[in-house]
């Protein structure tokens, strides 16, 4: 660096990356400055720069004093010891400017001589007070991952049907027959903690009821009417729980029920199909649900309006991963014991990295948006404009959509005769009654709606089924 780069350098002010100190005497307090550093991006500090931007430089005196505090700093002080650079930049006065430079570290967290764990904020470092920090700095080093965490759960909370289904399906092995055997499997599947308590990745696969035991790992769907969000006005809504192939199921049901059907090419009394293919809410949905940062306490969003769809996921993309290198099909494990099983069939999951892809293939104009500051990830679907599209459900002029001349199915007709004989019946009950899964229900209630064979008056909650024809 020669004195025209340093004093670019030092227009530019302190930061999160750039520190300077006029003089430098305590090697404990520079122990912590590096570790917070490393505990980071890495950064430098500008020895003999006052706070102000002002440049009184060093003597040589000062910089063989200071070489020997580096070194003791970094190589005694900070656990683990660092590999750092300096170099002296002559002023036109003959003083000196060091120019210390601490790498991003590769053995995070770093402690002080106190075992106190720094990090940058701003210009100014402050300590890690809180384990959900420490965290993160061990996932960010992929010491570390969320799906391991512990939870309260014992094994009794497993659904011992779908876990069961599982082991047959996948290792063509039987259930255990005795708890000490079937906490032994789990523990050896990364299912669950030495302690014998299912792990987080263990409840949002195999646990009869997550959201018991993690409430907040959800996914919250709403249709609005336009483009905007409303505080009272919804046209559609529900939260979507259970293990993950459910959550995934219902949430894709919600979207496929609130898109419009195109003709394509079709007869006029076909059913038509999905304005965007279904495959693409596919992927972005696995993509949520496997990747999303389960150290962050909210949960997924679904919102549908009538010009896109936003899939909003807690957590922003992890280490050096950004928008242009997830379009470029680059990606990071997050969670790796979900995305094993997740690879097993528990999901549409096609290979890491390859889902953004195949999205954007199936319907190029979605935008992704990497939101560092709210710790959020989005993808925003783009719809076509309803009057560009050949609608097989055509719309009157009272906003209801013609029936379709098919026929219905025999399971359909069941779920009419149910909803005739109680209007206020539940998704959960109409699945109970007819033995079917909650995702096969919603979607045939959605058939019906399309075909304007049967309405929702009033909320989710508070409301009513009408049947229209």
């Amino acid at each position: 660096m020669n004195l025209k780069d340093l004093t670019k350098e030092i227009a530019l002010g302190e930061d999160s990356a750039r520190q300077f100190k006029a003089d430098v005497r305590n090697a404990e307090s520079l122990a912590s400055e590096m570790a917070a550093f490393a505990n980071m991006s890495g950064g430098t500090i500008f020895i003999g720069v006052a706070d102000d931007g002002a440049v009184p430089g060093l003597s040589q005196k000062d910089v063989a004093r200071i070489n020997q505090i580096i070194s003791n700093a970094a190589s005694q002080l900070v656990r683990s010891p660092l590999v750092v650079q300096t170099e002296n930049v002559p002023l036109e006065n003959g003083r000196l400017v060091i120019v210390l430079t601490v790498p991003k570290g590769i053995d995070k967290p770093y402690f002080d001589k106190n075992g106190v764990i720094w990090l940058k904020a701003g210009a100014d470092k402050r300590r890690v007070n809180s384990k959900e920090e420490l965290r993160r700095l061990f996932q960010f080093s992929n010491q570390f991952h969320a799906d391991e965490l512990p939870t309260k759960a014992g094994i009794e909370k497993l659904d011992k049907l779908r876990f069961r289904d599982f082991l047959r399906d996948i290792y063509k092995q039987e259930y255990p027959d005795s708890p000490i055997e079937l906490t032994r499997l789990l523990q050896n599947m990364n299912l669950a903690t030495d302690d014998g308590r299912l792990n987080l990745a263990g409840v949002l696969m195999f646990a009869e009821q997550p959201e018991w035991i993690v409430p907040q790992f959800v996914i919250k769907a709403i249709r609005y009417p336009g483009n905007k969000i409303h505080a009272t006005d919804y046209v559609d809504t529900e939260d979507f729980a259970g293990p993950l192939p459910k959550m995934f199921d219902d949430a894709l049901a919600f979207v496929m029920r609130n898109l419009h059907k195109v003709q394509a090419g079709r007869g006029v009394n076909a059913p038509g199909t999905p304005e965007i293919p279904e495959a693409v809410f596919e992927e972005l949905l696995v993509n949520a649900l496997v990747h999303r940062d389960y150290l962050v306490s909210a949960p997924i969003r679904l919102f549908v309006f009538d010009n896109r769809i936003e899939i909003i996921s807690p957590g922003h993309l992890p280490n050096n991963l950004t928008v242009a290198k997830i379009r470029a099909g680059n990606s990071n494990i997050r969670n790796p014991i979900l995305v094993s099983y997740v690879a097993k069939g528990l999901l549409p999951y096609h290979g890491l990295g390859s889902g953004i892809k195949r999205a954007l293939e199936k319907w190029p104009t979605i935008d992704f948006t990497d939101d560092h500051d709210g710790c959020l990830f989005s993808a925003t679907v783009h719809r076509k404009p309803v009057e560009e599209l050949e609608l097989a459900d055509k719309v009157d002029l009272k906003g209801q959509r013609a029936p379709i001349n098919a026929p219905l199915s025999d399971f359909q007709m069941h779920l009419l005769d149910l909803i005739r004989s109680n209007p206020d019946i539940s998704y959960d009950r109409l699945a109970e009654l007819t033995r079917k899964d909650r995702s096969t229900v919603m979607r045939n209630i959605g058939k019906l709606k399309d075909a304007s064979i049967l309405r929702r008056v009033g909320s989710r909650k508070a409301g009513h089924w009408e049947i229209v024809g």
